[in-house]
């Protein structure tokens, strides 16, 4: 592997071509991985020690993308790090693969939505996502006919669900040709209560599915965990981003973008955690938490009718 190791006063060299990506990892077996995923994609690398990685962020080396590849917590060196890479974000692409228990860490500290991040991702989407970063701030001229590229049917899977959660959103507003329609009048009136049992049978429900069929057959993110946090509301129980992924019923790297998708439309609400500023929880907006009870109120009249 064309991996060079350097301390943080070193400078990246003469290269020709383009400039090397910069990885920073918690083990030889994390920088192994981000290693693969870059040289896959041809790029050469240069691996930093995570307790070294901030510093060198600092004097913003001429690197073609920061990976950050975590198989572990490394304890505050990467509070650090994940600071630096908040504010410098804009400034080449950033990509964070992590296990599951350090997402609500990391979504503490980063909301910088150039910063790519994955959980537990597999080989073609560490490709794939690399390569659709690099493209979108046109680095390399090499990545403009991904088509030619092994992992361009993932890309174009990637893409596809991009326009799907694009599209849903588009249909909230415009009509089926395309012409826009006016929204209906918001429901007015006494918000309806919705008992913690009714949630929680309809959640069961939909669970109890994946006994007979697919899961993926019904995979419907947004609305799992739309039921999800009314639960929580009505329990008055706090929800991390880490527990929402699981509710999703997706893989986390999706239902992350997800909820990313419903914060930007005002349906989800990020709140830091009080007493630990390594944690974020989410929960409904006032207006996602009216539309849900009513939403049930409404059913309960057609169960009842």
């Amino acid at each position: 592997m064309n991996v060079n190791c350097y301390d943080s006063t070193s400078d990246f060299g003469e290269y020709s071509g383009p400039s090397p990506i910069l990885i920073a990892a918690t083990s030889e077996e994390a920088r192994a991985r981000a290693v693969v995923t870059a040289e896959s994609s041809g790029y050469r690398t240069v691996a930093v020690p995570m307790d070294q990685a901030a510093r060198r962020l600092e004097f913003q080396p001429k690197a073609s993308a920061i990976w950050i590849e975590l198989d572990r917590d490394p304890g505050s060196q990467l509070d650090e790090l994940l600071d630096q890479v908040q504010a410098e974000a804009d400034h080449w692409p950033t990509i964070i693969a992590s296990p599951l228990p350090l997402v609500d860490r990391i979504m503490a500290r980063v909301s910088n939505p150039a910063v790519e991040l994955l959980v537990d991702p597999p080989t073609n989407e560490r490709i794939a996502t690399l390569a659709l970063a690099m493209a979108r701030r046109s680095i390399d001229p090499r990545l403009n006919d991904i088509s030619k590229e092994p992992s361009a049917v993932r890309l174009r899977q990637l893409s596809d669900e991009v326009s799907r959660i694009a599209a849903t959103l588009a249909r909230l507003s415009v009509g089926p040709t395309g012409a826009t329609v006016e929204k209906p009048e918001p429901a007015t009136g006494e918000v309806p209560g919705v008992s913690l049992d009714t949630v929680r049978q309809v959640i069961r429900a939909r669970r109890l599915r994946a006994r007979f069929f697919d899961e993926e057959l019904f995979a419907d993110p947004a609305w799992d965990m739309l039921l999800d946090l009314l639960q929580a509301e009505i329990a008055q129980h706090r929800v991390p981003v880490s527990s929402l992924c699981i509710a999703a019923a997706v893989p986390a790297t999706t239902a992350l973008r997800w909820i990313k998708t419903m914060t930007d439309v005002g349906l989800f609400k990020r709140r830091a955690d009080p007493h630990d500023g390594r944690r974020i929880f989410v929960e409904l907006s006032a207006e996602a938490s009216q539309a849900m009870r009513r939403y049930f109120g409404e059913v309960g009249k057609l169960a009842t009718a």
